[in-house]
């Protein structure tokens, strides 16, 4: 009798205890690394941005640029197509080198993922593949909702100092892994920029925003919406991704 009263509470014991068991948190690291997924191309991927900045008492700017990006070699080429008078402008990426060419002084000159890009509120960075899983660790998380999706949002921290924020808030669909929203935080904790990413685009096996809106927090009413046109991951001539590339194209 006293046998099976022990083997009772025994069984009791763990009937109570599995819940706890199976309560474990997500493994953050893999769900970084799967958004970083569907926005990584094994080919070459190309697109046509329009990039809308606005600004309080200051005329509308439309810029349009063609991105080729290549995410195997960590490359991209950003040509400007609009306004006329930075037509033939470019940025070039290869690993972490980051060049702008001028085609009116016809040079060169050193830039970074982390500027502002053609003096909007988007960054040179949020036209390159994302990299949350090598560049970010989570120190903390929540559940909650964004608008009708049920999502995971993660605290992130910057694991060395090349990223374009040293600290970030994203929020996760848990259906699909992809990221509906960021905030992005300077190293003492203020609050920079709110971005938006409401649309997708499937291309390919692929996910890429279809729409991206940049708020910045620091001057209010300074707004800078991005949409995206034709995608296409057809292959592309090695020849893009250099500088003679970006020469060529302003002969």
């Amino acid at each position: 009798m006293r046998t099976r009263r022990l083997t009772l509470a025994v069984s009791l014991g763990l009937i109570l205890c599995a819940p706890l068991l199976w309560a474990q948190d997500p493994d953050f690291a893999a769900m970084l690394r799967k958004v970083d997924s569907l926005n990584h191309f094994a080919g070459d991927f190309s697109a046509v941005y329009t990039v809308v900045a606005e600004k309080p008492g200051q005329e509308t700017s439309v810029t349009q640029a063609q991105l080729f990006r290549r995410d195997a070699g960590n490359k991209f080429v950003l040509l400007i197509l609009q306004p006329e008078v930075q037509k033939g402008q470019g940025y070039l990426q290869i690993d972490n080198n980051l060049w702008f060419y001028d085609p009116e002084s016809r040079k060169f000159s050193h830039s970074s993922l982390k500027e502002n890009f053609q003096s909007s509120d988007a960054k040179n960075s949020d036209f390159n593949k994302t990299s949350l899983a090598d560049d970010y660790k989570v120190e903390s998380w929540t559940e909650g909702t964004l608008g009708v999706y049920p999502v995971y949002i993660l605290t992130l921290v910057g694991l060395t100092d090349t990223v374009t924020y040293p600290k970030m808030k994203v929020w996760i669909r848990k259906d699909l892994p992809i990221m509906l929203k960021t905030e992005d935080y300077s190293l003492s904790g203020r609050l920079m920029r709110s971005s938006y990413l409401p649309r997708y685009t499937r291309v390919g096996d692929n996910y890429v925003p279809a729409q991206m809106l940049f708020v910045d927090e620091l001057n209010k009413g300074n707004r800078t919406q991005v949409t995206i046109g034709n995608p296409s991951i057809a292959p592309l001539p090695d020849s893009v991704y250099t500088k003679d590339f970006l020469e060529r194209v302003n002969r």
